[in-house]
């Protein structure tokens, strides 16, 4: 078993459409967006850092989100553009668990954190006159490493479980990426032990950090419902309305992927394929943008370097 294992690889699927016109013609916007995801989160990395102002728990957070998400993009568009571009379709079984535990750990730290951006919203709105007494720097640092410690622990079983799997052939996945419940499906030996063990990671990480979200905004939601006038409601709304965004861009997708592996037998691959691309691909695109729209301090400083330009 061991050294069927060693010798293993994978056949990287998900472009069931792509697949009968020039493959590398395909790549073009794929890299245009991958390209584009680098961009927005390293412009909003660089103006938190220049600006001394923006040194503060929001927008720490922020900066970790981006964090995230230039990980989970450099994760997933790499072996999809070579795909593409070289018409490779085929990965090693140890560059594969690699992809997988980066990919799953970033998704997590990327879950972990919007929950943290949920509390900050929560502490702001519900409780304004203690939020910097609350919400310190060092208390938002201790955050940050509390999130990506529970994340590596909790992760770093999976691709140690694999390893003792039999895989017997090579087998085509259902996306150009290693995703783990994608790989245990082509498993020749009992995989109860990684199936219970990933669905307690993904109850345990996704699931209590979507839980927690939904609560805070039910409490937010409270709050903002016993405030006298309208204009104050819409204002305390107003500064949410970016961090629902990154809430529903990122959990939403991801309850239909995982409904897909647990429960849909027979979806069809184009499902499988769009709904894994929008959880993977979107939101380290579309973060940057909407945050720099609705979070006014990045907006200006970002104006004002065009201007200087």
């Amino acid at each position: 078993n061991s050294s069927q294992t060693r010798t293993l690889s994978f056949s990287l699927g998900g472009f069931p459409a792509w697949e009968t016109t020039q493959m590398w013609w395909s790549a073009v916007p794929l890299c245009s967006t991958y390209l584009l995801a680098l961009l927005g989160n390293l412009t909003v990395l660089s103006i938190i850092k220049a600006e001394r102002s923006l040194h503060a728990p929001m927008y720490l957070l922020l900066a970790m989100l981006a964090v995230a998400d230039l990980g989970l993009s450099t994760s997933t568009f790499p072996t999809m553009l070579r795909m593409l571009w070289l018409e490779a379709r085929e990965i090693s079984f140890g560059t594969c668990l690699a992809q997988m535990f980066f990919i799953h750990t970033f998704t997590d730290i990327e879950s972990a954190v919007i929950l943290a951006m949920a509390f900050d919203r929560y502490v702001a709105i519900c409780h304004p006159l203690r939020y910097s007494s609350i919400l310190t720097n060092s208390m938002t640092t201790k955050i940050c490493v509390a999130i990506v410690v529970r994340t590596v622990l909790v992760q770093l079983p999976l691709p140690i479980l694999l390893t003792r799997l039999c895989f017997s052939r090579v087998s085509k996945l259902s996306h150009p990426y290693c995703l783990h419940p994608d790989i245990i499906k082509h498993a020749g030996s009992d995989t109860r032990t990684n199936s219970a063990y990933g669905l307690f990671v993904l109850l345990s990480t996704l699931g209590l950090d979507l839980l927690f979200v939904l609560l805070s905004y039910l409490l937010i939601l409270k709050t903002i419902l016993n405030i006298a006038t309208w204009r104050e409601r819409l204002k305390a709304l107003n500064t949410c309305i970016s961090h629902i965004c990154a809430v529903l861009l990122f959990f939403i997708p991801m309850i239909c992927l995982s409904m897909m592996h647990r429960f849909g037998k027979h979806v069809s691959p184009q499902a499988y394929t769009f709904t894994a691309n929008i959880h993977f691909l979107a939101p380290p695109i579309l973060n940057p943008i909407v945050y720099s729209v609705k979070t006014k301090p990045i907006r200006r400083r970002m104006l004002r370097m065009l201007c200087q330009r």
